[in-house]
């Protein structure tokens, strides 16, 4: 008599997709590891390719960019952000003076000189890893390029006391607490309004740029569009791309802590851990016993 040919018991099976399926996962929580790493280096690169390029503006011009120019509505280029000021430095001559040329045409950087410029994605300003900021977001009458790098303004809005606030022309001299301590941009993702973080030009907090190309690491809250929102202090903690308030805080999609850059060129990955030490390293010339975790 012919046998027949034996084959898999239900348990057997059970074990074989059980199997299979932690593999799988293994597999994936790999994969996205990996990526993350990546995402987080790239992210490290350009933020140092910025620091190189705002120490080149510095040697040019004897100090580092204004965090956002304004001059109480009398600059020539009101709400223009660093970032904009850097670009000859970043191998974008062509854009700065169509920059410089649509502000000489029209102060209103929502005005149609600008449009073309305040729409465009510059890689270098957007991490890899915030989803949100990989294309300019279309409004309608204007669409917006984003930036994922904001300078650090000090404790505040108000208190002016780091590199890159609002009207700022610091020079390294002046910066007694040592470049290599002092922070100068920090990583802060957008939110799903799309309304902070525009890298060409913006208005911010009560027109200082807070929020949007500069931020303290102990921002407060001042009038709208986040008349909702707590006054603060906002601290150095994870945030939510769907929460509006946290546009006011430095956070980041890498797990566990965020980028910031340095006055010398540097980079650094500091956890949400280092929060307490964030004051001292925020300001220029605090006096403050303190270095980077």
């Amino acid at each position: 008599m012919r046998r027949g040919r034996p084959g898999f018991t239900l348990i057997e099976l059970l074990v074989v997709v059980g199997i299979v399926a932690l593999l799988a996962a293994l597999t994936l929580a790999a994969v996205q590891r990996v990526r993350a790493a990546s995402a987080r280096a790239a992210c490290q690169n350009q933020l140092r390719q910025l620091a190189l390029a705002a120490q080149h503006y510095h040697d040019a011009r004897g100090a580092f960019p204004p965090g956002v120019s304004y001059k109480g509505g009398a600059s020539p280029q009101p709400h223009m952000t660093w970032m904009t000021r850097l670009l000859p430095y970043l191998e974008q001559e062509p854009l700065w003076r169509q920059a410089e040329a649509a502000f000489a045409a029209d102060k209103f950087f929502e005005g149609p000189p600008h449009l073309p410029i305040l729409g465009r994605k510059v890689g270098l300003f957007v991490c890899p890893a915030d989803p949100l900021a990989q294309e300019p977001y279309d409004f309608g009458p204007f669409a917006v390029g984003h930036t994922n790098y904001l300078g650090v303004s000090g404790l505040d809005l108000h208190s002016w006391d780091g590199v890159l606030h609002t009207d700022s022309e610091v020079a390294a001299r002046a910066i007694t607490d040592g470049t290599s301590n002092t922070l100068m941009i920090g990583e802060r993702p957008v939110n799903d309004r799309h309304n902070f973080g525009w890298w060409y030009a913006g208005w911010g907090q009560n027109k200082t740029g807070s929020g949007d190309s500069i931020l303290g690491v102990r921002e407060r809250r001042e009038g709208p569009p986040l008349e909702d929102c707590p006054p603060g202090p906002y601290r150095f903690r994870p945030g939510r791309a769907d929460a509006p308030c946290d546009v006011l805080r430095y956070w980041s999609h890498h797990p566990g802590g965020a980028n910031f850059a340095c006055c010398d060129g540097s980079v650094r990955f500091l956890r949400y851990e280092a929060d307490a030490v964030l004051p001292a390293l925020a300001t220029r010339a605090g006096g403050e016993v303190a270095e980077l975790p």
